[in-house]
C-alpha cells in the first residue's frame, strides 16, 4: 500500500476534538445505537428527531441555559436571527413535549439518538462531537418514574454486553437547601459549591458558616449505597432537604429489587453537570472505563416552571469502549459472473458478499486482498486459509 503524501495527510487533519470513525467501528456504533433504541422502544418510548440547529432563544432557554457556554452560535442567513448548534438533545425533546406534543397524554415517553457538538471538550471527555442516545419521561412526579429511567438505562447497557455496571446517585438540590436554611448568601453558596466540587473539607469548613457541620457530614457520606444512606439518615437536615433524602432512600430500595445486579453508590454533594436538575440524578459507570457512560435525572421543562420530567442520556463513544469487541460478519468474495441467487441466499444467513467487478486471475488472492474470509464457488462457500 502506498505511503500517504503530505497533501493527503493535510486533508485528513480535523479540528481538535473531532475524528473520523472508520470501519468496522462505525458499523459497530450504528448497530449499538439500534440495539439501545430497540430497548427504549420496547418500554413504550417513542422516537423523536429534533433538528441540528434551533433559534438561540429556544435552544438556550430554561434548562438549556446550562449548555450556553458549550453551544456554537451563528447567524441564520434567511431569518437574520441567531441560531445555535445543539450541544445536548434533552432540552430539544422537552421543547417538543411542551409544544408539538403539548396535548399528548401524560406521562409522555420519548426517546432519541443523534450527534451533538460542543465548543470544547473536557479533561475526561476531550471529544467535542458526541453521539447521544436517550429517553425522557415527562409529566410524572412519581418515584416510580425515577426508578423506570434508571432501570431502563441499565437494561439497555446490559443488552450491549456492558459488564460491571454501577450507578452513582446524587441530589443536586440538597446542598442549596442546606445553604438557604443557614441563610448563606449567593457568594457564600458559590464558595461552598466550589469547595464541595473539589472535595475540600477544610474549604467547606471555612466557607460554610452555620451550615459547615452539616455540609462536612454530607461530604463524608459518599460511597456504597447502604453505608452512605446510613450516614445520611443520621444527619439533621432541614425539612425540605429531609424530604429529598427520603426520596433518594426510596429510589435505592426499589432499585435493589428491580436491578439486583446493579452496583449502587451515592454522592449527595455531586453537582457538576447537574446544574439544571431538580431531584434524584445519576451517572452510569463501568469498571475500567474512565468516562461516565451516561447521566440523567429529574428536571423541569420549559424555563424551569414547566412539567416535572426525568430522563437520561447515554454517550455512544464511552458505551462503545465498555462493550465487548465487535465481531464483524464474515465476508464472501463473489467472483465476476458468480451465482447471484446463491450470493443472495448467503446474505440471508448473516454473511456479507463482496462482488468482483472484473475478472480475477486468482480469485482466492483477490478475496484475501478485499478482506474476505470465504470464496463463493458455485452455490457453496469455501473458507480461505
Amino acid at each position: 500500500m502506498p505511503s500517504p503524501t503530505n497533501d493527503n495527510l493535510q486533508k485528513a487533519l480535523l479540528p481538535q476534538g473531532l475524528r473520523d470513525v472508520l470501519p468496522p467501528a462505525a458499523e459497530a456504533e450504528a448497530g449499538a445505537v439500534g440495539r439501545l433504541m430497540a430497548v427504549l422502544s420496547s418500554h413504550g418510548y417513542e422516537r423523536v428527531k429534533p433538528p441540528l440547529v434551533e433559534f438561540e432563544e429556544n435552544l438556550l432557554s430554561g434548562a438549556g441555559a446550562a449548555m450556553a457556554p458549550e453551544t456554537f452560535r451563528l447567524m441564520d442567513p434567511i431569518s437574520q436571527r441567531m441560531i445555535g448548534l445543539r450541544a445536548d438533545m434533552t432540552t430539544q425533546v422537552a421543547r417538543i413535549a411542551g409544544t408539538r406534543l403539548g396535548n399528548a397524554p401524560r406521562p409522555l415517553r420519548l426517546c432519541y439518538a443523534g450527534q451533538v457538538l460542543r465548543v470544547k471538550g473536557s479533561d475526561m471527555r476531550p471529544e467535542r462531537q458526541i453521539g447521544q442516545v436517550g429517553a425522557e419521561l415527562i409529566g410524572s412526579t412519581e418515584t416510580a418514574a425515577d426508578i423506570e429511567v434508571v432501570t431502563i438505562a441499565a437494561e439497555a447497557l446490559a443488552r450491549l454486553g456492558v459488564e460491571n455496571l454501577s450507578v452513582d446517585l446524587t441530589l443536586p438540590t440538597l446542598v442549596p437547601m442546606v445553604c438557604r436554611s443557614a441563610a448563606l448568601n449567593d457568594q457564600e453558596i458559590d464558595a461552598v459549591r466550589n469547595a464541595l466540587d473539589h472535595k475540600d473539607a477544610a474549604a467547606v469548613l471555612a466557607a460554610g458558616g452555620k451550615a459547615a457541620p452539616v455540609l462536612q457530614k454530607l461530604l463524608s457520606s459518599a460511597g456504597p449505597a447502604d453505608a452512605a444512606l446510613k450516614t445520611l439518615m443520621a444527619i439533621d437536615l432541614p425539612k425540605e432537604a429531609a424530604a429529598e433524602r427520603a426520596r433518594l432512600a426510596e429510589v435505592v430500595a426499589q432499585l435493589k429489587q428491580s436491578s439486583p445486579g446493579l452496583s449502587i453508590t451515592i454522592d449527595p454533594v455531586e453537582n457538576r453537570g447537574f446544574e439544571y436538575h431538580t431531584g434524584v440524578s445519576f451517572s452510569f459507570f463501568a469498571r475500567g472505563i474512565k468516562s461516565e457512560l451516561g447521566r440523567g435525572g429529574r428536571y423541569r421543562t420549559g424555563k424551569g416552571d414547566g412539567e416535572e420530567a426525568t430522563g437520561f442520556t447515554l454517550y455512544t463513544d464511552a458505551v462503545m469502549e465498555a462493550m465487548p469487541p465487535h465481531q464483524s460478519a464474515s465476508r464472501i468474495y463473489v467472483p465476476q459472473g458468480g451465482d447471484v441467487a446463491a450470493a443472495a441466499r448467503w446474505r440471508t444467513q448473516n454473511y456479507v458478499t463482496v462482488a468482483g467487478l472484473a475478472p480475477a486471475a486468482d480469485a482466492t488472492a483477490e478475496a484475501r486482498r478485499l478482506g474476505c474470509s470465504h470464496l463463493l464457488s458455485g452455490d457453496k462457500i469455501v473458507a480461505i486459509d
